[in-house]
């Protein structure tokens, strides 16, 4: 069980060649991406742990100088990740897909379907979940399960929209879809006893608010769901703000960077439009804006709204952590493939040369599909599709990167991380095994060697060589893993320098990596 008691200020800190074949938008409606020594010094410390040795890429004839660009264009092409998380049954897709059908994003008739569809099966509340949940599965159990993307715009910002699975079942699908996020909603339920489940004792929303903070994300809403079934009780709403707001700043939220927005996700309100008194008289009531005594508060859109960006490293040597690959895509061949995922740093274009790593094998980029639009070139933050040429599937897999020749991502088995403790079943000693997690990547790996713990602020070391590790403790250790994994350091990269670590269904540590070892 995650507790409280602990704050994350640690991980806080963390387009073509001449004539290239058209690339067709994705299917419209919603995609889905699945996820499924002992010495002490540092002479083993190595700037690329592995060496790989590429033939230079052959210059395309014609190329975009992808910086210049995004540069001229990047109020544009400024879009915010957002992941979706919370206890499972809180209303996460209903609210999600009410709120895309709100803003256009799903015509009429296709939600008229959904309804009798749902209604068939005895499942008539679920039918705007299925905007998001695709599967027979998923609409059978009424549980998302995988990753579910999506896009929309508002008035000021462009949105990928992944909604994560509630169910602790599936913690690992929420953390690689959290992994891509820049911002978050955190979906709670008002209901009588729905709120309490969640957040005490084993609930997920606990342990999500901590996840996504873990993973670097610091701007959240809190959207206080199902509030309509108890008649808009602004008692049980101050009630609810008031012992999240205490837990996320507990946890390294900044109070300014924590909003909150009651809504219902069945009926559709304060989702895309604020209530007035006429249609919500109950809320209109008491919930008013801070600004302006005479306007109703903000609706979720208008939070999400201001949300600010962040900066993307552009320039940076490209990476695409794959989340996905398939045979296939715009351009076919015996030897081409496309992965899917978020480019965490760089940038790419059509004719560009690229190596996947581990294995090594290099291709030719021949599209690029950006939040399901065809595109010449992307950048650091754009969830997209690569399709390459030259690799072979089998030399693929979730957690391989995709890099540029010139300087490929490091890969080794052996590592060192400063590590925050939350709650372990036991204390963690040298040897402790445990799953470890990297963007989607999910590995078996131990805690080779307990460096020292010290004190997280001011940093002085309180331990050498401790024999464990208890809850609530910051240390220094070396974790080994049995396959390689694409890692960078922390100060270099803060998407691809995370880590956690879980064990027996629960996350009991995370970290940045510190140094890396060759292997």
């Amino acid at each position: 069980m995650l507790r409280d008691s602990f704050v994350l200020n640690i991980l806080s800190t963390a387009r073509s060649v001449e004539n290239p074949a058209p690339a067709p938008a994705l299917a419209k409606g919603v995609a889905r991406l699945k996820v499924s020594g002992d010495d002490d010094d540092d002479q083993g410390i190595s700037s690329g742990a592995e060496s790989i040795e590429i033939t230079p890429a052959v210059t395309p004839k014609r190329r975009i100088d992808v910086v210049a660009e995004y540069s001229a264009h990047q109020k544009s092409r400024e879009t915010l990740n957002l992941v979706v998380v919370g206890h499972v049954d809180a209303g996460k897709s209903t609210l999600m897909g009410h709120l895309l059908y709100a803003l256009g994003q799903v015509n009429e008739r296709t939600m008229k379907k959904f309804e009798r569809d749902a209604e068939k099966i005895g499942k008539g509340s679920f039918a705007f979940a299925w905007v998001l949940d695709e599967t027979d599965e998923e609409r059978s159990r009424g549980v998302t399960m995988d990753i579910a993307t999506s896009a929309f715009v508002t008035q000021h910002r462009k949105f990928t929209l992944l909604d994560a699975p509630g169910h602790r079942d599936f913690v690992p699908n929420m953390i690689s879809g959290a992994s891509r996020a820049d911002v978050a909603i955190l979906v709670v339920d008002a209901s009588t006893g729905g709120f309490e489940s969640g957040f005490d004792g084993n609930g997920q929303t606990r342990e999500h608010a901590i996840l996504i903070r873990s993973l670097g994300v610091r701007q959240l809403v809190v959207a206080v769901n199902k509030l309509d079934v108890i008649e808009w009780s602004e008692t049980r709403y101050l009630e609810i703000t008031g012992r999240l707001l205490d837990f996320l700043t507990g946890c390294g939220y900044l109070k300014e960077d924590v909003r909150f927005a009651p809504v219902s996700g069945l009926k559709g309100v304060n989702l895309a439009h604020r209530i007035t008194a006429d249609n919500t008289p109950e809320l209109a009531a008491w919930y008013r804006d801070a600004g302006d005594v005479g306007e109703t508060g903000p609706c979720l859109v208008d939070l999400i709204d201001t949300f600010t960006m962040p900066e993307r490293p552009v320039s940076k040597p490209f990476r695409l952590a794959v989340t996905d690959f398939f045979k296939g895509g715009t351009f076919s061949s015996a030897n081409s493939v496309s992965v899917t995922g978020r480019i965490s740093q760089g940038n790419v274009q059509i004719g560009e040369h690229v190596v996947m790593v581990p294995g090594g094998e290099h291709g030719v980029v021949k599209a690029i599909d950006v939040d399901f639009v065809s595109e010449e070139w992307a950048v650091a933050g754009d969830s997209i599709v690569l399709m390459i040429q030259g690799l072979d599937i089998q030399h693929i897999s979730v957690g391989s990167v995709v890099c540029t020749p010139e300087r490929p991502i490091q890969c080794t088995t052996r590592f060192e991380v400063q590590l925050v403790v939350f709650d372990p079943p036991v204390p963690i000693t040298n040897g402790f095994p445990g799953l470890l997690h990297i963007q989607s990547l999910s590995i078996p790996a131990v805690v080779h060697r307990i460096i020292e713990t010290f004190d997280q602020r001011s940093g002085e070391v309180l331990k050498r060589r401790p024999r464990h590790i208890r809850k609530g403790a910051t240390a220094r250790v070396e974790i080994v893993t049995e396959t390689p994994v694409c890692l960078e350091l922390f100060k270099d990269s803060k998407e691809l320098g995370r880590i956690m670590l879980r064990k027996n269904g629960e996350t009991i540590a995370a970290g940045i990596v510190t140094a890396i070892f060759s292997r």
